[in-house]
């Protein structure tokens, strides 16, 4: 006690530096997946440019030289980003295909791209950017691209069957992905109505829109060419 006042002393002098927490130490593949994680959520966020190579270091408690040896820099770190969330969203879409009913492919494919973008928001958000690197692994409308084909060869056989040509299946399947992926931008921030409904909202158009099909559709405008 001093002049009456209680002294504490576990206390650390005022002389001596407080002790840092004593960091650990990740192995190189925790090391790379926590960069990865940590550059996904600043790219979402932020966007590619307003994000640096300092932030992402430091939210990793690392020095900038260790985000260069893992990744080479920010662009390999984003090209990572991007092509893992292409993958994911590629592999949920196409694995969601199982229906033999068209009408239900329809709404497997709608619900996988929904529930991408309601279980992987952030990485929704990096996809829809224009990306900024040019030699990155792909955008999304190349991604998109990707789900078409997964589609066409169902289109195809529903053409053939109902005696269309079948070499337009490319042509509508890069049109019902796209329609769903474009609303699916949209949703990404209102999202209003529930999931469900909107999965049946555009399986509805689509659907109804292939059911009512023309063989050969006609322009009824003035322009024809």
């Amino acid at each position: 006690m001093i002049d009456g006042v209680a002294t504490d002393s576990s206390s650390t002098p005022s002389n001596e530096k407080p002790r840092r927490p004593r960091r650990t130490r990740m192995t190189g593949a925790e090391r790379r997946a926590q960069l990865l994680e940590i550059g996904r959520t600043l790219f979402a966020s932020k966007g590619f440019e307003a994000t640096s190579v300092e932030e992402i270091a430091a939210k990793a408690g690392v020095s900038k030289p260790v985000v260069y040896e893992h990744f080479g820099g920010k662009e390999g770190l984003y090209a990572v980003v991007v092509d893992r969330e292409m993958r994911r969203l590629l592999d949920m879409v196409t694995s969601s295909l199982t229906a033999g009913h068209p009408r239900e492919l329809c709404e497997q494919a709608a619900f996988a791209l929904l529930d991408y973008i309601e279980e992987y928001t952030d990485g929704f958000r990096i996809l829809v950017r224009d990306s900024p690197i040019p030699q990155s692994t792909g955008s999304f409308a190349s991604l998109i691209s990707d789900i078409a084909t997964q589609v066409e060869d169902i289109l195809g056989r529903e053409f053939k069957r109902r005696g269309f040509d079948p070499h337009l299946a490319p042509l509508y399947a890069q049109a019902l992905v796209g329609m769903v992926a474009l609303t699916g931008q949209w949703w990404l921030d209102v999202r209003r109505p529930k999931k469900a409904e909107v999965a049946a909202h555009l399986v509805n158009l689509a659907w109804h829109g292939l059911d009512g099909l023309e063989a050969k559709p006609r322009l009824i405008g003035r322009r024809k060419s």
